[in-house]
């Protein structure tokens, strides 16, 4: 796992100096040269027998300079119980959330997922944690990516599914049902339960 995770993050690195070096060169050897470079990654996945789909989808049509993507997750409890959503992609449970859309802010951003997943109203009144998906035990993919984790509020909204999520609904920290840890890890969702007792002062960060 840990020689998988580096070989990935080894090859994002080679690509996003390739798709920098594209963004900013005006030389057309060059950009030619960045494009092979690129094509040579896809081989390598190819010979990793890894389907090369996400990557394309995901990382190449990222286009100009080179960032980390952001994900943001909103953290929010009723009666000691969390809120998650059964993903319809994996099948498995997370606390709503998912990549931050252009033109909001990233409160913003918390708010309107978990109203699109779970038909909730919620007002985002702390930002817990921003990490690193790579210092945590996530799954690896083919993007770097940064999580923003907010405390939200429940001020309104009925409780319902969406065409993201098949069931939705609020868990005690005994009976969490199978967490997809591409989204959180269970660790993560433990720490948020210990939060119950009383807020951090700080903004945890990698």
């Amino acid at each position: 796992m840990k020689d998988s995770t580096e070989w990935i993050e080894t090859l994002n690195k080679i690509t996003g100096l390739a798709q920098t070096g594209l963004y900013y060169s005006k030389d057309v050897y060059d950009k030619e040269r960045y494009d092979q470079i690129i094509s040579y990654v896809c081989t390598l996945i190819d010979l990793k027998e890894i389907d090369t789909q996400d990557f394309i989808a995901d990382v190449l049509q990222d286009v100009g300079y080179a960032t980390p993507k952001i994900d943001v997750r909103a953290v929010v409890f009723k009666d000691n119980k969390l809120l998650l959503a059964k993903e319809t992609q994996d099948g498995l449970w997370s606390i709503p959330g998912g990549w931050a859309d252009i033109g909001y802010s990233a409160a913003e951003n918390a708010e309107k997922e978990v109203l699109e997943e779970t038909g909730l109203e919620v007002k985002a009144t702390r930002l817990l944690a921003l990490t690193d998906r790579r210092k945590h035990p996530h799954p690896a993919m083919f993007l770097h990516v940064y999580k923003a984790f907010f405390w939200c509020e429940l001020i309104g909204g009925e409780l319902k599914p969406s065409i993201e999520t098949s069931e939705v609904g609020f868990f005690g920290r005994n009976e969490l049902p199978p967490i997809s840890t591409a989204r959180v890890t269970e660790t993560q969702i433990h720490q948020f339960f210990e939060l119950l007792q009383e807020l951090p002062e700080s903004t945890y960060f990698d």
